[in-house]
Order: C-alpha cells, then structure tokens, then sequence
C-alpha cells in the first residue's frame, strides 16, 4: 500500500470528512482545542515561522457581535455550532522567530524587516497552519466549517486589531443532521500533476 497512514484515519482525515453545515449542541471543551494546537502546532511554516493567530467566540454576546457581520448565508450555522473560530493572520509574527529560528535569528530583520513582505508571508503560512487546524478538529473527531462569506474589515474591527487580519472562520462541533452536502467532484490526478 504506497500510503503508511492507516485506512480509517485516511477516511477520517480526507476522504469521508466534509464541510459541516449543521452541528449537535454538544460543546466543545477547552481541553479538545488544546490537544487540537499542540498537534497541529508541528505542520511546517517558512522559517518556522507561527502567524496563526486563534480567536474562539464563546461568549453568546462575542457570538452576538459576529453574526451581524457573516455572510446571510452563514449566521444560521455560525449561530448555533458550538465553537466559532476565527483564523487570522499575524503581521508582526517576526517578533517570535529567534524565540522559533534559534539557529538564525536574524532572520527577523533580514527578510521580515518590511511590513510588505511580512504581510505577505503571514498570509501565506497562516493559511498553511489554517488547513492544518481544519485537520486537527478532524483528527479530534470534530467536524469544521471553514467559511470565508463574511465581513472581513467588520471582523477585523470587531475582534482583531491593525497587525492581525482575518482569513477564515470555522465552525467546529459534532455533525448534526442533515451536517453534509453531497461529495462534489475533485480534479483527476492527471488533470493537477504533471512530470517535467
């Protein structure tokens, strides 16, 4: 079998895992966000770098402030999932890098120095460690769902500040009923890989 990762967590993983539209009302407890970070905290980043940054609305007046901002859409789900998060990007990451890069830690000034180029490597790695955060509330047991159908400056204002910008909010709870849309299609290996 050419992958080492066993069947079932492949399923659990990717295959038989979906975006979650509805979840039950059992809550999702600090101890399962904390099991969730410490594993996903090891997915790899440019210079090790970690602009993720987590906000988890809890409180029904922080949830009261976000709905008005999410997409018609999405405030339903986003009302009643038991976790929200909101995935955001960290500009000023290069403050922690020779507390992460310790074997080079002018890495901060040397390539970070520029808010631009910050800008962009910290929306780049903090997608990277978002997809692995998706992955870790699979691994949990949990379902997401990761929305991008919101007011992002509203978000920004509300719960952020200048230096963070927000990429995603998930939803994060057991499925409920009716929790998955059909399987869509997916590009053929051939279509999305080529030799050269």
């Amino acid at each position: 079998m050419p992958l080492v990762l066993d069947p079932a967590a492949q399923d659990l993983l990717f295959r038989e895992a979906r975006t979650a539209n509805t979840f039950t009302s059992e809550p999702v407890t600090e101890e399962q966000v904390k099991a969730i970070y410490e594993l996903v905290k090891y997915g790899p980043t440019a210079f090790n770098q970690t602009p993720l940054r987590v906000v988890l609305v809890r409180s029904a007046e922080a949830r009261e402030r976000l709905l008005p901002l999410m997409s018609e859409g999405n405030r339903a789900k986003t009302g009643t999932a038991p976790l929200v998060a909101i995935l955001a990007a960290d500009h000023e990451f290069h403050e922690e890098l020779p507390r992460l890069l310790p074997h080079f830690p002018q890495a901060k000034d040397v390539f970070f120095g520029e808010r631009t180029v910050r800008e962009q490597s910290a929306g780049l790695n903090a997608a990277l460690q978002a997809a692995y955060f998706i992955l870790g509330v699979r691994a949990a047991g949990l379902a997401a769902g990761p929305m991008t159908g919101y007011d992002a400056a509203g978000v920004q204002k509300e719960f952020l500040d200048d230096d963070h910008t927000p990429l995603m909010i998930v939803n994060i709870g057991n499925p409920g009923e009716d929790a998955w849309f059909p399987r869509s299609p997916r590009l053929e290996f051939d279509e999305v890989i080529t030799t050269v």
